[in-house]
């Protein structure tokens, strides 16, 4: 699991800090309400990236990259799920900004079923043959 993210994330930081101070030399009225606006837009941003990271440092993000031991079983049977190939999903947070999630769609290898993504431990989709 990927956790090196420090360097990247203070990056994102120091660019919300001078953004807001950049827009407030901008705005030197601003009301609270527009001050707050303002910074949420920016925090947003930073939390979306955060939180795409955060979730692609999975193991079940990528299958074939993960350690045995890490690795994703199926919900309904216990096997062990392989990567049948990598989909994307686009996902709104709830400062809607766009999360743009790679991971792999996984096929247990005893039952069949497929599951994406396939850390979900909500069951296995069967007979899906696609993603």
């Amino acid at each position: 699991m990927r956790t090196d993210f420090d360097a990247q994330w203070e990056q994102l930081a120091e660019e919300v800090m001078s953004g807001m101070k950049e827009w407030r030399l901008q705005h030197p009225r601003a009301s609270l309400r527009e001050i707050e606006s303002a910074l949420d837009e920016r925090l947003g941003r930073m939390r979306a990236r955060m939180l795409q990271d955060a979730v692609l440092a999975s193991s079940a993000a990528d299958i074939k990259a993960a350690q045995e031991v890490e690795r994703p079983v199926c919900a309904e049977c216990g096997g062990e799920l392989a990567e049948r190939t990598r989909a994307v999903r686009h996902l709104v947070t709830q400062h809607n900004q766009t999360l743009e999630l790679e991971r792999s769609y996984g096929v247990c290898s005893q039952c069949g079923g497929g599951v994406f993504p396939p850390g979900r431990r909500t069951g296995v989709v069967t007979g899906e043959s696609d993603p």
